[in-house]
């Protein structure tokens, strides 16, 4: 592409790079293909050269090669729970259909995004949770065209890159544990606003005493997909109340503790098809926490591996709290 100034009388064609004043309030915009019209009234307003870019063989114009590189990271919209919106001064957005959490090859996003430095692809991260119409990635070409080559090699880079994983689980479950004078039902809400996220209903939980074999006979009892497990007093051991509840109902417990924060004290486990999540005290309040990394991706038959908990500390810290005591405003850095 050719970039720079263009006497008026050879401007025709070109496309306007720099908005133009024409007196009074007329503007003829950037990014307009300029017509025998425009050139007119640019000449009758005085105007004799414009900043212009002009397409050299082979280019395409920013709005094809935004679709062009779309279609190709999304070539079955439905299929991957997107919607493509129509390019706009060089940019599509993906959109998510639905609930759901985000699926992405990051390799080839970035891949792509070193063809050409024109050529460009942002996304949120992986395994984001996302609503109906949450924004997924956006293509945006930052010139008004780009090399026909360098489209192509993007566009087989980023070949089916991104999609959404939506929910499959069909019934959830949570138990309570309780102690004299402890939390209770405390939390409830939070919990079953997270499932109603992906249009599931939490019915009501199932409350036993905090002891070992009371919970594994309520976990034996259950016919839900995905059981959560939310405990009167912290699970801080891999032997305590609930991953030895797990154990004793004849499931397995792959992990206790993540390193995000809040989120440190949750332990995943499964009894045969049933996931089980052991949930940390912070996934009483509304905020983010680890628990709502695992959640999401369990309830979209995501898996969700000891390695993949490992995975989430870079990023896993979510948010300060007054609780944690280090670091303190004052102190000096050592």
């Amino acid at each position: 592409m050719i970039f720079g100034p263009v006497p008026v009388d050879a401007a025709e064609g070109t496309i306007l790079a720099h908005s133009v004043g024409l007196g009074g309030r007329a503007r003829l915009r950037k990014g307009r293909v300029l017509d025998a019209d425009d050139i007119a009234r640019l000449k009758d307003a005085g105007v004799a050269t414009v900043v212009a870019a002009q397409p050299e063989p082979g280019d395409v114009t920013e709005n094809d090669a935004a679709a062009r590189l779309a279609a190709a990271l999304v070539p079955d919209a439905k299929a991957a729970g997107l919607t493509l919106t129509e390019p706009f001064t060089g940019r599509v957005n993906l959109l998510a259909q639905g609930p759901g959490v985000v699926v992405l090859d990051a390799e080839a996003v970035e891949a792509a995004n070193r063809i050409h430095p024109m050529i460009t692809v942002a996304t949120v991260p992986p395994f984001q949770q996302m609503q109906t119409r949450g924004m997924v990635a956006t293509i945006k070409i930052i010139s008004y065209a780009v090399p026909g080559d360098a489209l192509a090699a993007a566009c087989d880079a980023a070949a089916s890159a991104i999609r959404m994983a939506t929910p499959v689980l069909q019934n959830v479950r949570l138990i309570v544990t309780d102690t004299p004078g402890g939390a209770g039902l405390k939390g409830v809400e939070a919990i079953a606003a997270r499932v109603a996220a992906f249009n599931l209903t939490l019915p009501e939980p199932v409350v036993v005493p905090h002891e070992t074999g009371a919970l594994a006979h309520a976990l034996q009892e259950t016919t839900a997909d995905l059981v959560m497990i939310l405990t009167a007093s912290a699970t801080s051991d891999p032997h305590d109340t609930a991953p030895e509840a797990v154990r004793a109902a004849g499931g397995q417990v792959e992990r206790f503790g993540m390193p995000v924060d809040p989120g440190n004290l949750l332990f995943i486990g499964a009894i045969g098809e049933t996931s089980v999540i052991g949930l940390p005290g912070c996934a009483r309040a509304p905020a983010l926490n680890g628990a709502d990394w695992v959640l999401s991706r369990l309830i979209c038959g995501v898996p969700v591996s000891a390695g993949d908990i490992a995975g989430m500390g870079v990023g896993g810290l979510l948010k300060e709290i007054p609780s944690r005591p280090q670091p303190r405003a004052g102190k000096r850095a050592i």
